[in-house]
């Protein structure tokens, strides 16, 4: 685990934050996604910066617990809940859009500065792709949905916010935190 600062803080605080996050990620897009991309199947998920966002602010195990109960929470709110698909392919893809921006970034040892910002968008744009693929493939092997337009709309849904919503929060969600906890805090 690495530090935010140079206290010893506790972990307590980044992993009850992360399961609030995966909590409120999950209501969030179940129903605050009002654009629906293929109805009752794919909406835009605008809030899908959230996982990467928690990965970088509060460590790796933190992104990917808000991205993989996230999406577990959604499924069964949204009615979309199917066991293999939203527990092993669809929970660990969207668990990995947190995990690997969080293992990858820690504010606490680097500038925040344009390249920085850059170099996050093209992680949110890798780890988007290889998600979208394998959820795509998923649906496409459980004959939800055809391959290749899963691929178009989920890139849609999931990366476009992803690559706006990460860069362009980072640094006020920063702020916010180094306020609530000026003494830091380890993440997790």
């Amino acid at each position: 685990m690495s530090d935010t600062s140079t206290s010893d803080g506790n972990t307590l605080f980044p992993l009850v934050l992360s399961i609030v996050a995966a909590a409120a990620t999950g209501v969030l897009w179940a129903y605050a996604n009002p654009i629906q991309l293929v109805p009752g199947v794919i909406q835009w998920r605008i809030f899908a910066f959230l996982p990467p966002l928690v990965g970088i602010l509060l460590g790796w195990r933190s992104g990917f617990i808000c991205g993989y109960l996230g999406t577990i929470i959604w499924s069964l709110l949204a009615g979309a809940f199917i066991p293999a698909h939203s527990l092993l392919v669809d929970g660990v893809m969207v668990g990995l859009t947190g995990l690997v921006p969080g293992l990858i970034f820690n504010p606490a040892k680097m500038t925040m500065d344009r390249q920085a910002l850059v170099k996050i968008a093209a992680t949110c744009l890798i780890v988007g792709v290889v998600m979208v693929f394998a959820v795509s493939a998923s649906l496409a092997y459980l004959g939800i949905f055809p391959f290749w337009w899963a691929i178009f709309y989920l890139g849609l849904s999931d990366i476009v916010p992803m690559l706006i919503g990460t860069p362009l929060l980072i640094i006020p969600a920063i702020r916010i935190l180094k306020s609530a906890h000026p003494s830091g805090f380890k993440r997790f």
